[in-house]
Order: structure tokens, then sequence, then C-alpha cells
């Protein structure tokens, strides 16, 4: 599922641009990717666009839940603190990365999956993209991994 998204995001300029449902289905699997993958990308996708981002009225101390904590590890949850601190991410944003990964079928997520999650996070809110965040985002992504 991961090369999946990557494909897309390095394939459309923005996140609404790819084609939707069948034919983007028919697409990916023409390329290459497995059905079960797109099936499971294409949920994950969908459930990514219809996820309301949370507002806060200021930024305050964010505890994790013993749940996040087992499903993401340190390493993640250290990466997305630095993501926070460096204004990459708001902490709207970050509650919806942490969703995303908490509907993630694996436990506990890599760092290079998490990456990609916050990278498709990004990608979905028209957010600015400085190219070295991208290369950061990107770069455990370029070997092949499965959701299995």
């Amino acid at each position: 599922m991961i090369d999946i998204l990557v494909y897309l995001f390095e394939n459309y300029s923005d996140f609404s641009s790819h084609p939707e449902g069948d034919s983007l289905a028919r697409k990916l699997s023409a390329v290459g990717f497995d059905e079960l993958e797109i099936g499971a990308a294409l949920d994950w996708l969908g459930a990514l666009r219809q996820s309301p981002v949370p507002v806060f009225a200021s930024r305050g101390l964010r505890i994790f839940t013993e749940a996040e904590r087992e499903r993401l590890g340190e390493g993640c949850l250290d990466f997305l603190i630095f993501l926070e601190r460096a204004e990459v991410i708001d902490p709207p944003l970050r509650e919806l990365v942490l969703d995303r990964c908490l509907d993630l079928p694996e436990a506990p997520v890599s760092l290079e999956r998490f990456k990609v999650i916050v990278l498709m996070v990004l990608w979905s809110r028209d957010q600015e993209l400085d190219p070295l965040i991208v290369e950061e985002l990107l770069a455990d992504a370029a070997e092949p991994c499965s959701f299995h």
C-alpha cells in the first residue's frame, strides 16, 4: 500500500488530480500493483479525504495515549514532535497524522511508513511542501515495502 501512495504522490501534482475509484484502480493495476493492495490504498485514501482537520484554539501539551505509543513507537513519535517544532505540521495536522496511522492494519508502524503517511496528509491538505522535507519523507520509501 505504501508503494501505491508514493506512486500517486510522484505521478499526480495534487491530491485531487488523480482519477477516482474504478478508473484509478484500473490505472494502478495496469502499472502492476496488486488488487488487494490497490483496494487497501483506495480505502485509506478515501478515509483521508473524508477526515476533518481538528480545530485547536491554542498550542498545548500533547500527551500520547498508550495505544498511540504502542502503535507508533518512540522513533515515529520523536519524528512527529520534530515536525511540529520545525513548523512543518501544526497541531491539527498532527492529529490527522495520528488518526491515519492508527487506521493502518499493522503495529507498530515503521518510521519509513510513518514518513509516507505524513507526506500523504500534507499532500492531501495542499500544504506547501519544501523539497528538503519531501526528500526526507521519501528517503526510506524508495525501497519496496508491503503492508502485510
